[in-house]
């Protein structure tokens, strides 16, 4: 009989503890992994952002447009862009491209994490990544050449961090300003402008689509190297986009169709030297805003090329266009090519000293109307007069007579404009240009003389152009500015003139003979020619906006046949063309005084002098050569050699006529009446040129001929 067994023990409690046990252990493990997670997310340190603030300075038109760029100190062009600048079709295709979950991920997406696992276990490689924008974004803000689990896991640790601080837009903005697109282009606003010429807002369909491809592998896709791959590239985010709803399928096929772009284009460089001086005055700005027009800007710029070009090799041209009732400068154009060696394309023309000419001559009237002593009706004696040792003589050589003053001014008469001057007195004239906020340049000598009147003075085309805008504004010369976003002054503009008298400028002026084949009566306008042939100016308003040019060699070398009416005129009216619009006349004040000079009060009807001046005075003042000047270099285009337009201009002051002229001992042509002439040269060298006058007086100078 067998035994009885008992009932068998319970197994309950085991299993509870190994339940509990394998609780504890899976805590134990999670614990430790938040905790290594903890001290892996604490090692990391702050998000570092100091790559976003490493961009390219950029240099900006009042309303935004781009003038110039500078590449980083790496020599990378990253140019900032916000979501609201770009094309929205670039984002939605980005989006559909990249990362379809990005509005409603907290940084990583999961799924896709999963789905890139799946896949890369079940075909021994990587199929697809699980990256999402937010991890590129932290990618790019911190790059690393590695491609291991850390690095992935730091990158989604940075990509929570990063959700947790900016919006969607404001990490998109972060990937526009960083994502590669292959060389040193850096940003999708660089690579809009590089590969496209445009800025990201007007992007086309193929052009949004290649974009969104590039940064996957911008150095093997560039369109500029690797066109078929490029496009390739394209086509599949086309396909992928129109697959997942971001744009129908005919849009598709049309973008597929356009060609991708083989060579970059250049970074816009408008503006060259303002953008230089903006970054000069406040180096640490990332953004600079001025008040300039691109689209002024650019057809100025191109225009002082154009004309630059047809005049020679080695001529400049500055233009200056000022808004007058700020004071903005509206254009800058400081050489006619800013990458010209040949021209001395640096060096800002703008801003030189040069000899103005004739071309402060309206002052000399303004101050004299001012002051009474003349009107624009009133006579004036223009004949050969002289000044203590001072005979000064007309463009031409020629007299007119007795002129008004109105049209002295227009024909730019120097004998009547030096007769004033003398009654004005030359430091009164000097003080009013500088009160007006003028840095005027004059020899050092005891005191001015009246040549300060021609042209005996340095001047810059700012400042030219600040006192004509001066005359536009009633008198009050504004202080110009470049920057759109500095603070107003409140400082008011400095007298030039009483209104009264540059209202009688500005009617004066508009009535000078215009330019050959530019029409007459649209705008006040004064030019001048220095001495020597060296600087060409003309200077032109209306009521809205005063335009300068000058024109010359930047190293100061004479130049025949560089005279301001038959030079920088031209340009100046063709610029004034381009602004658009017709010209605003300005409006008479109410105490003009219209009349004629037998209508005019007895005291004004003709300027008298103590001492008439006699053309005997005249024929006593010293023989000089007024040019070639004496160690000149003079370029007439001789190194393909001598050409029948080759000639050197003689010109001489003072003597007793005939004159005879000599070149390295040789008479030119026979003894002639008039003080000016012309040789042609046999070829390229050191000429002596001499004058003889017909009492026996002579003159040399010692010229080198190019």
């Amino acid at each position: 009989m067998s035994e009885a067994r008992g009932p068998a023990a319970p197994r309950r409690p085991r299993r509870r503890v190994f339940g509990i046990r394998l609780a504890l252990f899976v805590g134990l493990l999670l614990g430790a992994a938040t905790l290594s997670l903890w001290r892996f997310v604490d090692s990391l340190g702050p998000l570092d952002l100091s790559r976003v603030d490493e961009g390219s300075v950029t240099v900006t038109d009042r309303d935004g447009k781009l003038l110039r760029a500078f590449t980083t100190a790496d020599g990378r062009w990253r140019l900032p862009v916000t979501t609201a600048e770009v094309d929205p079709r670039y984002v939605a295709m980005l989006i559909a491209y990249e990362d379809r979950r990005f509005r409603w991920h907290p940084g990583v997406d999961w799924r896709s994490f999963a789905r890139a696992g799946w896949q890369a276990l079940r075909n021994g490689r990587v199929v697809s990544g699980g990256s999402t924008l937010t991890m590129q974004v932290a990618r790019l803000l911190e790059p690393r050449e590695e491609r291991t689990l850390a690095a992935k896991l730091r990158q989604a640790v940075r990509a929570v961090q990063l959700e947790r601080r900016f919006s969607k837009d404001q990490i998109l903005d972060l990937y526009f300003a960083l994502a590669p697109y292959g060389g040193n282009i850096e940003g999708l606003r660089a690579a809009s402008l590089s590969y496209f010429g445009k800025e990201p807002k007007r992007l086309t369909t193929a052009e949004a689509a290649l974009l969104t491809a590039l940064p996957q592998s911008p150095e093997t896709r560039r369109p500029d190297r690797y066109a078929h791959a490029a496009q390739t590239a394209r086509d599949r985010v086309l396909e992928r986009a129109a697959r997942f709803g971001a744009l129908g399928r005919p849009e598709a096929a049309l973008a597929r169709a356009e060609p991708v772009p083989t060579a970059r284009w250049p970074v816009p460089m408008l503006a060259a030297h303002a953008a230089e001086a903006a970054m000069r005055s406040e180096p640490d700005r990332r953004v600079h805003r001025l008040t300039l027009e691109a689209r002024l800007q650019a057809t100025l710029e191109s225009l002082a090329r154009e004309r630059a070009d047809a005049l020679g090799p080695r001529l400049s041209i500055a233009i200056l266009a000022v808004d007058n009732a700020t004071g903005h400068v509206r254009a800058h154009v400081g050489a006619a090519d800013y990458l010209s060696a040949a021209r001395a394309g640096a060096v800002d023309m703008a801003q030189a000293v040069r000899s103005p000419g004739s071309a402060l001559k309206p002052f000399i009237y303004a101050l004299a109307f001012e002051t009474g002593l003349a009107h624009p009706e009133t006579i004036l004696d223009d004949r050969p007069s002289r000044f203590g040792l001072y005979a000064p003589e007309n463009f031409d050589l020629s007299f007119q007579g007795t002129v008004t003053a109105r049209r002295a001014l227009q024909l730019s008469l120097n004998v009547p404009a030096v007769e004033l001057l003398a009654d004005v007195g030359p430091a009164r004239f000097l003080a009013r240009l500088r009160q007006a906020g003028a840095d005027i340049v004059v020899p050092k000598e005891a005191a001015p003389g009246l040549a300060v009147g021609l042209g005996g003075l340095g001047i810059r085309l700012t400042d030219l152009v600040r006192l004509y805008a001066g005359l536009a504004r009633g008198g009050d010369a504004p202080a110009l500015q470049w920057r759109a976003d500095a603070p107003p002054t409140g400082e008011p503009g400095r007298r030039i003139a009483e209104p009264l008298s540059s209202w009688y400028v500005f009617d004066i002026l508009r009535g000078a003979p215009p330019p050959a084949n530019s029409p007459a009566g649209r705008i006040a306008f004064k030019t001048g020619t220095s001495y020597g042939y060296r600087d060409a100016w003309a200077v032109g308003f209306d009521k809205r906006v005063t335009i300068g040019v000058w024109v010359g060699r930047p190293d100061g070398a004479a130049v025949p046949g560089l005279v301001g009416r038959q030079i920088a005129a031209p340009i100046l009216f063709d610029a004034f063309s381009r602004l658009g619009g017709e010209p605003e006349p300005i409006a008479a004040p109410r105490d003009a005084l219209f009349a004629t000079s037998a209508t005019l009060p007895p005291p004004l009807r003709r300027l008298r002098r103590d001492a008439p001046r006699s053309v005997a005075a005249a024929a006593n003042a010293p023989l000089k050569i007024a040019f070639p000047p004496d160690g000149a270099r003079v370029d007439l285009g001789l190194s393909a050699g001598p050409t029948a337009e080759a000639s050197l201009a003689l010109k001489a002051l003072g003597g007793v006529p005939p004159l005879t002229w000599m070149v390295n001992g040789r008479p030119v042509g026979e003894p002639e009446a008039r003080r000016q002439g012309a040789w042609r040269p046999d070829g390229a060298g050191f000429a002596r040129v001499s004058v003889m006058d017909a009492a026996g007086a002579t003159d040399s100078v010692m010229v080198r001929l190019e």
